[in-house]
């Protein structure tokens, strides 16, 4: 089945000193605020903000010092702005519902509810929608030697389970991301984005964030990650077959772009 609308677009702001694509530059208060209404000018449809970088190798951080990092950012967007939707990107419960009570909206776990199950009761309770990602290992382990005996089938498979995991704590909206870089090598990457629409079969909306990723580098010969804008946008214009909820990425205006393109086409 074709794509029937535009996936909604999710700006990425990372409030962290060590993410792989923009580490350091949204670490201030203010800044990240001032990054945040810049992505909803551009057309972000949904803000991320995370305290805590996963990159391969990155550091664990304190609850206290990711709440440090990410509340002020989310109570400062709030205020400004009642209406965007937040989604909190974090492992940790206490996190989670501290930014959900400063206004997020969205729980975006890239554990996939392995490292605390108390953010399926969290979601449940909030009556908020839980996205699961797939990983391998953890950010500290996950690139050591990424080993599947099928990509498609493994990553599938382990995201049907933790569905069904979310789900039975009563989670009424889960959604599913495939984890593009997490405990996968660039060729796993490849195989599952080319398969992609295999995991419409898992009955949830799917989330997809492919933005800046080292994959792309690599096949480009693009060592900047800043610079890989214009591959990012132009691959998910070629995923645009598959059906996904929404689009994560750092560089909102260039998806805008695609979206107008993509609505001109297809509404004339």
């Amino acid at each position: 089945m074709k794509q029937q609308k535009f996936p909604k677009i999710m700006g990425i702001v990372n409030v962290t000193p060590d993410s792989f694509s923009d580490g350091g530059l949204f670490v201030q208060k203010d800044v990240a605020i001032e990054q945040a209404m810049k992505l909803i000018e551009d057309g972000a449809d949904i803000l991320d903000i995370g305290g805590e970088s996963s990159r391969p190798n990155a550091a664990e951080i304190s609850v206290e010092e990711e709440k440090r990092r990410v509340i002020p950012v989310v109570e400062g967007i709030r205020k400004i702005n009642s209406s965007v939707e937040i989604s909190i990107d974090t492992v940790k419960y206490e996190v989670a519902k501290a930014a959900l009570n400063a206004g997020a909206t969205i729980i975006n776990d890239i554990s996939g509810l392995s490292l605390d199950i108390r953010l399926a009761t969290l979601a449940e309770e909030k009556n908020v929608p839980l996205i699961l990602m797939h990983i391998q290992g953890t950010p500290r382990t996950m690139q050591i030697n990424p080993t599947y005996s099928n990509v498609v089938e493994d990553v599938f498979d382990e995201l049907s389970k933790t569905i069904a995991l979310a789900k039975s704590f009563g989670v009424k909206n889960v959604m599913a991301d495939i984890g593009i870089g997490f405990g996968k090598t660039a060729e796993h990457n490849w195989t599952l984005l080319k398969n992609i629409k295999r995991f419409e079969k898992l009955g949830v909306p799917m989330i997809l964030g492919l933005s800046r990723k080292s994959f792309l580098g690599k096949l480009l010969g693009i060592d900047v990650p800043k610079e890989r804008d214009f591959a990012t946008a132009m691959l998910h214009s070629l995923l645009l077959e598959a059906k996904l909820e929404i689009i994560r990425v750092h560089e909102v205006s260039q998806i805008v772009t695609l979206r107008k393109l993509w609505e001109k086409l297809k509404n004339g």
